[in-house]
């Protein structure tokens, strides 16, 4: 993709975070924004920031653990716009602890979210994109979690896990078929967001989740969630995605500080060694 003016972008988990950063980036390259969230009135604030900058932007509220939920938001960008040009599968939420304390419900919803919100992405949007001929993109938001595994984050760290599986597999078979709509992953580590605060947005159906039992647990949160406070700005993260996209990368790595622990993970697997254990 050579140019992004009045291509069109879709940006799931827009309202805040990362989401709003791509969202912001987008529109200020020229881009027609679709931004969707399933908190309603976060994102309509979005809508309006955009919109007082010049945007050109639809904003729908979608709960990406829904397909029906994300058919609708793609037949309205399609609708609206006519075109998807970037897709970004960026909704997502942590719950972290002890995986044998979490409840199917935490592990429910964040494969719902996490996974299952890409899965819908793809099956509700590139099948339309084929269609329209034109170049694109898919770009599914993992997380250095997906790529190296520590204690506490069971669930975030499977369903991220699952998201590079999903990813590759989508390159390889958009590739077989020498589609002009092409896939990337996106796997940051610590960004500005409000993603220690998922909670807030967890619906009804998933309960609650368990206080945590151990030192070690909370530990490890204030650790890493401290991290992600100081970390990356959005509007800095969503700067170099486009950069990265530009040089049609596969793998977006804003983080490579990682780089060292999965080498050491992958040397672990290929000698089947026991991996080494974080002490917190």
């Amino acid at each position: 993709m050579h140019s992004y003016q009045n291509k069109v972008a879709v940006v799931t988990g827009a309202a805040s975070g990362i989401g709003q950063g791509l969202a912001a980036r987008a529109a200020a390259l020229g881009m027609r924004v679709v931004v969707a969230d399933i908190d309603a009135d976060s994102l309509a604030g979005v809508e309006t920031a955009l919109r007082e900058r010049g945007a050109t932007v639809l904003a729908v509220r979608t709960d990406v653990a829904d397909y029906d939920s994300v058919s609708v938001l793609a037949e309205a960008a399609y609708q609206h716009f006519g075109a998807v040009h970037l897709l970004f599968n960026n909704a997502g939420v942590l719950v972290d602890g002890l995986s044998w304390e979490r409840s199917v419900e935490d592990w429910r919803w964040s494969f719902d979210v996490n996974a299952m919100g890409v899965v819908h992405g793809i099956k509700a949007f590139v099948p339309r994109m084929l269609e329209g001929g034109e170049e694109g993109v898919v770009v599914n938001t993992a997380s250095q979690a997906g790529l190296i595994v520590g204690p506490f984050l069971g669930p975030y760290s499977a369903s991220k896990h699952a998201v590079v599986g999903i990813s590759e597999t989508l390159l390889y078979e958009l590739s077989l078929l020498k589609a002009k709509v092409r896939a990337a992953v996106l796997c940051p580590g610590e960004v500005a967001t409000r993603i220690w605060e998922s909670e807030r947005l967890r619906p009804e159906q998933y309960g609650e989740k368990p206080d945590f039992s151990t030192r070690a647990e909370a530990s490890f949160r204030e650790l890493v969630s401290t991290g992600v406070a100081q970390g990356m700005t959005p509007a800095q993260l969503a700067e170099f995605v486009f950069d990265a996209l530009a040089q049609g990368k596969f793998w977006l790595f804003p983080h490579p500080n990682f780089k060292p622990t999965y080498s050491r993970r992958y040397q672990s697997v290929i000698a089947e060694t026991v991996p080494q254990v974080m002490q917190f």
